[in-house]
């Protein structure tokens, strides 16, 4: 009893050590924290050990991370998971310790499919001209697992504690960036829809004011992620969402001018979003979207060269399909002192809202002596 009350002072020099209260040098830090680890270790069928263990080794994984060490990261955590997977039955805390690192644990395995703000580098999945190393795209799959298996433990947790509807409602919202991040737009959206939904339930509820301004803040970032993954969805992936009560109203014109955009008529977005005509409309007249194009001629070595303005550039257009606005560029491209004559190839891609992978254009078209002018590619 004695060395199990010693291990816990320890652990809980460790945690002020941790959160800044208690002042250390990095080596020491290291040291404090390898002892405490080893100490842990000696109560291996201790339930609350066991879980600190767990948390421990994470801590031991976010300074690998911090030095460069990615791989000897990994493989703590994944022996911290195991820890804090031995716990979990034992006390809901424990599970929530548990839930939480799954979710972390999933963050770093996904870290190279997000770019610097932690948005998908590859959202159009296999798809994608430049997609993730079958390393990568693993590490992805795993992350995805884990993160689906945290909604499931805190699902499972009492629903009445306000701490468990929050942790599960952050755990739907990972979730759907380890979805978005392999490709899996719909699934990705509807897990974003539901997450949000559980976030406008948590602040109408009786929390105190700092979980009020977590939930608002919640909410603004899943609606960002919305607003982006709806870029990527077909008409019927809208339709879909729209049956399932998975697509907000504040959504409804942008999904209309995404259909719009790929080329469906305005009686069948009416019809299939269940939608008036006039609503339809209206949504299209005064909901603009921003296209993006990059035109390019292969020089004699080979390689694709970007032309400057305006056969490089942006416009904010109303009620037109990618096929009308891309139609009307490569009209006045041809016309242009630019276009480099009918024995040069030359290309165009046109994207909505920005500038990205060419699998993501919503209009392509490549031209010349080894492709058939006007036939989008």
């Amino acid at each position: 009893m004695a060395q199990r009350e010693a291990v816990l002072r320890l652990d809980e020099q460790w945690a002020r050590v941790r959160a800044g209260a208690a002042h250390t040098d990095p080596q020491e830090r290291e040291r404090l924290l390898d002892r405490l680890i080893g100490a842990l270790r000696g109560f291996p069928d201790d339930p609350e050990c066991t879980a600190r263990l767990g948390l421990r080794l994470a801590d031991r994984a976010a300074l690998r991370f911090a030095e460069g060490d990615r791989a000897g990261a990994l493989a703590t955590i994944e022996e911290g998971l195991r820890s804090s997977e031995r716990a979990a039955a034992h006390s809901p805390e424990f599970a929530r310790w548990y839930a939480r690192g799954l979710i972390n644990h999933g963050v770093w395995l996904s870290w190279p499919l997000s770019d610097e703000d932690r948005l998908p580098r590859h959202p159009l999945g296999p798809a994608a001209t430049d997609g993730p190393s079958a390393m990568e795209r693993a590490a992805g799959e795993r992350a995805r697992d884990l993160t689906r298996t945290a909604v499931g433990v805190w699902s499972r947790l009492d629903q009445h504690d306000l701490v468990n509807r929050r942790g599960l409602a952050q755990a739907k919202v990972f979730l759907g960036d380890r979805l978005a991040e392999l490709g899996f737009a719909e699934e990705a959206v509807a897990w974003a829809v539901d997450a949000e939904s559980d976030f406008r339930q948590l602040l109408r509820g009786d929390g105190d004011a700092e979980a009020a301004d977590e939930a608002e803040g919640a909410i603004d970032h899943i609606g960002h992620q919305l607003e982006l993954r709806l870029r990527f969805l077909s008409f019927d992936s809208l339709v879909s969402l729209r049956a399932q009560g998975l697509l907000p109203e504040r959504l409804l014109p942008q999904a209309v001018v995404a259909a719009r955009i790929q080329g469906v008529t305005e009686p069948e977005m009416a019809a299939r979003l269940h939608l008036d005509a006039d609503q339809v409309a209206t949504m299209l007249e005064v909901t603009p979207w921003r296209a993006v194009w990059r035109f390019e001629v292969r020089g004699p070595d080979g390689l694709w060269n970007r032309q400057g303005p305006p056969w490089y550039g942006s416009a904010e257009v109303r009620n037109r399909t990618a096929q009308d606005v891309g139609a009307e560029l490569v009209r006045g491209f041809t016309a242009s002192a630019q276009h480099p004559g009918d024995g040069t190839p030359w290309r165009i891609h046109l994207w909505w809202h920005a500038e990205g992978d060419p699998a993501g254009a919503r209009f392509r078209l490549v031209a010349g002596p080894d492709a058939p002018a006007g036939t989008p590619s």
